[in-house]
């Protein structure tokens, strides 16, 4: 797919890494759809991309909501006219053990709200948007790639049993979306990063950051242009589907 005039909608475009990558793709002639839930940010990133001279448009969302995402995608089918790609970006974060024990006792648990507010935004979120991106696209006569946002966390990681199983839901929603929607033209995929060089990155305890870099065999972040350069790889590359690309500088075995 040549990415000049394609439009594609990116969730969690406000700030971080989906803003990082919007800023990517629009450099590369594509048209935005910014999907977040903080409208002031979102109508900053849509004023600098005007300055890209591609199309942009925001739509305050929130992925769990399966009227309002259903609503917003309608919105930007007949805004543009076309649909030719989504990246999920959107996800949130809420680690904790499983158990916290002291002497012997268990004083607290990983609660069912914990667990599930990370489900509701990384699974839920994902599934609502993949799925009203491939309908859109299905319905315009779009071919078009869908790109997911797994973690190198996936393979399981103390203090996320939320997060972990959230990142691997998603990369197997990925191969199964890869077989499912290939006859209509649709491709997906998923890149499975480690800890990116973000603001919520740079938040981290230096002695935290110290321990995390110990086991990257890189010994650094992933930045963000090297996630856009990744996603504008998949985009570009025709016979990539079902697939997960691991980014996260040799740490997973």
């Amino acid at each position: 797919m040549n990415l000049k005039d394609k439009v594609i909608a990116i969730t969690g475009a406000a700030q971080g890494l989906g803003r990082a990558m919007a800023d990517i793709l629009a450099d590369e002639g594509a048209h935005i759809a910014l999907l977040d839930m903080q409208e002031d940010a979102l109508n900053t990133a849509v004023a600098e991309l005007a300055d890209k001279g591609v199309k942009a448009n925001a739509y305050a969302v929130n992925v769990t909501d399966e009227e309002n995402v259903e609503a917003v995608f309608a919105k930007i089918a007949e805004d543009f006219g076309q649909l030719n790609g989504l990246i999920n970006s959107a996800g949130i974060m809420r680690d904790g053990m499983l158990l916290k024990v002291k002497e012997g006792k268990v004083v607290d648990k990983m609660s069912q709200k914990q667990f599930q507010s990370v489900l509701d935004v990384n699974v839920t979120g994902s599934f609502l948007c993949g799925r009203e991106a491939a309908a859109t696209m299905v319905n315009l006569g779009n071919q078009g790639v869908i790109i997911n946002l797994s973690s190198v966390s996936r393979a399981g990681n103390m203090g996320q049993s939320n997060y972990s199983a959230s990142k691997a839901a998603v990369a197997a929603m990925t191969v199964t979306w890869g077989k499912e929607l290939a006859r209509f033209g649709i491709r997906s995929a998923c890149i499975a990063p480690g800890l990116v060089d973000t603001a919520m990155a740079r938040q981290m305890r230096p002695e935290m950051m110290e321990r995390f870099l110990s086991t990257v065999p890189l010994r650094r972040l992933a930045q963000v242009e090297e996630l856009g350069h990744t996603a504008k790889y998949i985009f570009e590359n025709d016979y990539f589907t079902g697939r997960v690309i691991e980014l996260d500088g040799g740490t997973r075995v």
